[in-house]
């Protein structure tokens, strides 16, 4: 409180009454706009406060009519809608994770997406997979950050994982321009592969559903290092987003029709799982050596997935046909590189393809 706000104890005389002084009225200049921090807003929320004095201009006479008119000075809670609105979708998005106790996305630092592009990408996917929607994606925002805090996947991609589970189903490859080093994201291919025709046991590849989700998020996280978000030195739009990848699932001698439930548990929680923390990173989802029923996969992914994510399922029933997909890429012949039994001319996956950490057993 100021000295002109203060009050000062009188003592009187014993042989004369107390006269209380006059109160000063407080200086009218508009209390300075000064920003809050968060942490501070919400223990203003929560904890007993004083209240505060609110500042009155002096009565203002109009020239026109005489009429006078009281002028109010900002409140700070007003400065702060204010300054909230002023501010960009992407400027509040930075704000709401740096108030969050989880520094990274996809193994990006978050900071200032104003002069940290790879930070920049990170928000930029959240608002276009809610179509610009800021609450919606400050709450997919939000809730990546717990489930990243929750599951820690940086520790997931550094772990082992049981040789005899998952040994063949899950590689990443990635493909570039003949002769030429890569620095433009256009100019590199990366496609994810899930070979669900291999599994050797269902039991035992589906039978621990959380030790199936680490596994499949360790493979999607070695998939973003390929990516390389943290690298980029261009920002995305609404309109262009290179950082993105392929996806190939391969069900090959798998029946839908006697799918225990434990696979179907694993496989909606899955599409859960990276449906909420993994938005905007598919460019494209085929679905290769498949019966003509997959009701029950579909039934997920409705539930789960945006439609205009849909759209980019693409069901094969035979996988040598994949290769014809890829006349539209940048990279020259991108078809012939997959692997002879996608309809390439390249080398097997497990000769090419990175797969998460195995253990020796």
């Amino acid at each position: 409180m100021s000295d002109a706000n203060k009050t000062t104890d009188v003592v009187a005389p014993a042989d004369k009454p107390v006269v209380a002084p006059e109160p000063v009225t407080a200086a009218t200049e508009p209390t300075p706009n000064t920003e809050v921090p968060v942490t501070a807003a919400i223990a203003s929320a929560t904890e007993p406060t004083t209240a505060a004095t609110t500042t009155t201009a002096a009565p203002i006479a109009t020239e026109t009519t005489g009429q006078v008119k009281t002028e109010t000075a900002p409140t700070q809670e007003t400065t702060e809608l204010a300054e909230e609105k002023e501010a960009s979708p992407l400027a509040q998005l930075w704000e709401a994770a740096k108030n969050h106790d989880h520094p990274e996305i996809w193994g990006v630092p978050l900071a200032d997406p104003a002069n940290h592009i790879p930070s920049q990408i990170v928000f930029q996917k959240y608002l276009n997979a809610n179509d610009g929607d800021l609450v919606k994606a400050k709450d997919q925002l939000i809730k990546t950050l717990d489930w990243r805090k929750k599951s820690d996947p940086l520790e997931l991609v550094r772990r082992m994982y049981s040789k005899t589970k998952f040994e063949g189903l899950g590689f990443v490859t990635t493909y570039v321009v003949d002769g030429k080093e890569v620095d433009e994201p256009e100019e590199r291919e990366i496609f994810t592969w899930n070979i669900y025709g291999g599994v050797k046991s269902i039991d035992e590849t589906f039978g621990n559903l959380e030790e199936f989700i680490n596994w499949r998020v360790a493979l999607m996280e070695l998939a973003l290092q390929e990516l390389n978000i943290c690298g980029a030195v261009k920002p995305i739009t609404a309109d262009y987003d290179p950082y993105k990848l392929f996806q190939v699932h391969d069900y090959k001698s798998i029946s839908f029709l006697r799918s225990p439930p434990h696979v179907k548990s694993a496989s909606a929680e899955t599409i859960k799982v990276f449906a909420q923390n993994y938005p905007e990173l598919l460019k494209e989802k085929f679905f290769v050596n498949v019966p003509a029923i997959m009701g029950f996969v579909y039934g997920f992914m409705k539930l789960f997935v945006a439609p205009k994510t849909i759209k980019k399922f693409h069901p094969m029933s035979n996988g040598a046909n994949l290769a014809k997909e890829f006349d539209e890429s940048r990279i020259k012949g991108l078809g012939e590189k997959l692997p002879v039994e996608y309809g390439g001319k390249g080398g097997e996956l497990k000769a090419v393809g990175k797969e998460p950490m195995l253990t020796a057993e």
